[in-house]
């Protein structure tokens, strides 16, 4: 089996017919536009923006879409909404939610000049630019960037259990052989996602190692 790259080297010159034939004005045009678009990335700085909290990823598709109404696709490099899936725990049921690393703000890789800057702060959402008041944006040094990023990559794989009670809590247990007893929480393990529950047992105080989905706090 040959991989697709394979079988496109192996082409022969008598399976493409004379009309089909790249000429050697087009590989230079693809090269160029290729040189062209390494040089505008070249080009490009990160800046944050402030936006609307709670819209921030509508907010990236707003800015992609006016960028593309103004034709200013090539001075856009990217939006970047970094966000992280945290595990909720409601009625003893597990429920994924995004949770944005930076709540109304978002990162964008551009160009910035007049046109780029006025489509960018006029996009429906967006607030402003983070700089000085009545001066020029500020972009993010390349530390600032390579940190972010670095955050990121590290919890992509990782389950985050948003813990809904603390130590002192009453709660009830729901699950398990102590089903239907009440205690207070003494210790939370992050890690290992475990909770120790003191609960009375024939009039005595005994700690119970228990899951986070074994229990539900009392309100």
């Amino acid at each position: 089996m040959y991989s697709e790259k394979n079988s496109i080297n192996e082409i022969s010159a008598e399976d493409v017919s004379d009309g089909d034939q790249l000429s050697s004005s087009d590989e230079v045009e693809f090269d160029v536009s290729s040189e062209k678009k390494n040089e505008l990335l070249e080009m490009m700085d990160w800046f944050s923006l402030r936006v609307i909290s709670g819209k921030e990823k509508t907010i990236e598709q707003n800015i992609l879409r006016d960028a593309a109404d103004n034709e200013i696709n090539d001075e856009i490099g990217e939006v970047f909404v970094p966000y992280e899936k945290v595990v909720q725990l409601r009625n003893n049921k597990k429920v994924i939610k995004e949770k944005m690393f930076f709540p109304g703000y978002v990162l964008i890789r551009m160009i910035l000049n007049n046109k780029t800057k006025y489509v960018v702060e006029n996009t429906h959402g967006v607030l402003s630019f983070i700089g000085p008041k009545g001066g020029a944006p500020v972009p993010l040094r390349d530390s600032e960037i390579k940190r972010i990023f670095g955050e990121v990559e590290r919890k992509e794989d990782i389950e985050i259990v948003e813990i809904p009670f603390k130590k002192g809590d009453y709660v009830k247990i729901i699950a398990g052989p102590f089903i239907d007893f009440s205690g207070g929480v003494e210790e939370i393990n992050e890690e290992k996602k475990k909770v120790k529950v003191s609960v009375s047992i024939f009039g005595r105080s005994t700690p119970i190692e228990l899951d986070f989905m074994q229990i539900e706090l009392i309100k």
